[in-house]
């Protein structure tokens, strides 16, 4: 028996997903449920749709975060910092605090958390800081920390 998940389902497979079960798990466990729907001819058109919808969509941001690697590519920020005699700066550069002048300078949004350093920034020179636009695509910014 078909059925096409309605909730992920363990073991079994994602919402969306036709899978093939037992006619009587199918019927008495995910149909019962709620977890499923027996798989007609229109359920298994519905869910057809729905996965090509789902792939379009996903192809679309993966387009975007391509676009906006290349953009992030050419963006160079400058960070004043207070310093000591040695280079060093009095706190350090978080990926928040370039969060923010990302933000604050170019108008460009990224979260905080995807913004990798391997360790906050703690003295002056330059950087080069690396960003995850999309789970596959990362991009590279130049960071400047000088003297204020």
């Amino acid at each position: 028996m078909k059925v096409v998940l309605l909730q992920d389902v363990k073991k079994l497979g994602k919402r969306g997903d036709v899978v093939e079960v037992s006619d009587g798990y199918g019927r008495n466990v995910l149909i019962r449920r709620g977890l499923g729907l027996e798989g007609t001819k229109s359920n298994l058109n519905i869910a057809a749709q729905r996965q090509e919808s789902k792939k379009f969509q996903s192809q679309v941001a993966k387009d975007e975060a391509v676009i906006m690697a290349s953009q992030l590519k050419k963006v160079k920020i400058v960070i004043p910092m207070q310093s000591g005699e040695d280079g060093k700066v009095f706190g350090s550069v978080t990926p928040k605090y370039i969060s923010e002048v990302l933000e604050k300078d170019h108008n460009i949004t990224i979260d905080k958390k995807n913004i990798k350093l391997k360790e906050p920034i703690k003295s002056l020179g330059e950087y080069d800081v690396e960003i995850w636009v999309h789970p596959q695509i990362t991009s590279t910014i130049h960071v400047s920390v000088v003297e204020e």
